[in-house]
């Protein structure tokens, strides 16, 4: 017996209110996702390469803010909680202002490699992916020596972004993999949800970034800001830098990120995207 679609008999202005409050189905989430990874494939490399500084530059505010709130709730035992919220301010800059962070490429260039897999497009997502990194590693690095001059900070937030900092230096490699796991997933969850909350996404950005700094997880990005402030301090090695932190780190996010959410959103909708290819 054929199923009778009950919003066909509805009047035509109640179509439409339905139709507008209506989410997005993940397949037409995946295929937004997939066009705006082509044209960032697409992009030369000189555009990369500057929105990847850029991004490197401006993130550094989350450790930046992070480091004031914690200066000025020192002794609150609600430190955390508060000081967290300075973490997002540099998220909030580079993602609402679409800048290149190498964390969000994991989701939005491999879905384009899995829905149409070429040699040519790999070399165009490894272009991409080692580009970013750079520049996004080369702008920490900037801000990081930025912060580390006499005449740039007060000496209480020198002392705050240095105990902040420092906490880095306390995990080991394979803690910062596994630390560096869940934060990788939180990244590409806010990509994909993003097409979702059009007129609320600097609230998403905000509230899941901040459960990345809350669980005390590792972000490579901003982490490899912290990490240089502690090199240009002298209280850690390049050794450290790239070896405890910056190698370990990247894998977790990558792992997190494309291994885990891009490959599970994926084969969500594989099924629909062949359906789709057949018609």
């Amino acid at each position: 017996m054929e199923r009778k679609n009950f919003v066909s008999e509805l009047p035509k202005n109640e179509r439409a209110v339905l139709q507008e409050h209506a989410p997005l189905p993940p397949r037409l989430i995946y295929n937004i996702i997939r066009e705006e990874g082509e044209e960032e494939l697409k992009r030369p490399l000189q555009a990369l390469a500057f929105s990847g500084l850029a991004a490197g530059v401006l993130v550094s505010f989350s450790f930046l803010f992070r480091s004031i709130f914690h200066m000025h709730m020192a002794g609150y035992q609600i430190e955390p909680l508060v000081s967290c919220l300075g973490y997002t301010v540099g998220f909030l800059i580079v993602i609402l202002g679409r800048m290149q962070l190498f964390t969000e490429n994991p989701i939005t260039t491999i879905i384009p490699l899995l829905s149409e897999f070429s040699w040519l497009r790999l070399y165009e997502v490894a272009r991409l992916w080692s580009t970013v990194f750079f520049f996004n590693i080369i702008g920490t690095a900037i801000a990081a020596a930025f912060y580390s001059s006499p005449y740039t900070l007060t000496p209480e937030i020198e002392a705050a972004m240095h105990e902040v900092a420092v906490k880095v230096m306390t995990l080991s490699p394979v803690e910062n993999i596994l630390r560096g796991i869940p934060a990788g997933i939180i990244i590409a969850a806010i990509v994909w949800i993003s097409p979702q909350t059009k007129y609320f996404k600097f609230v998403m950005i905000m509230f899941l970034v901040y459960f990345i700094a809350l669980g005390d997880f590792a972000h490579v990005v901003v982490g490899s800001c912290e990490m240089a402030y502690i090199v240009f301090a002298n209280n850690a090695s390049f050794f450290d830098y790239f070896f405890r932190f910056l190698i370990p780190c990247g894998m977790g996010n990558v792992i997190g990120g494309t291994l885990i959410f891009t490959l599970l959103v994926y084969y969500q909708v594989a099924k629909e995207l062949k359906l789709e290819k057949k018609k």
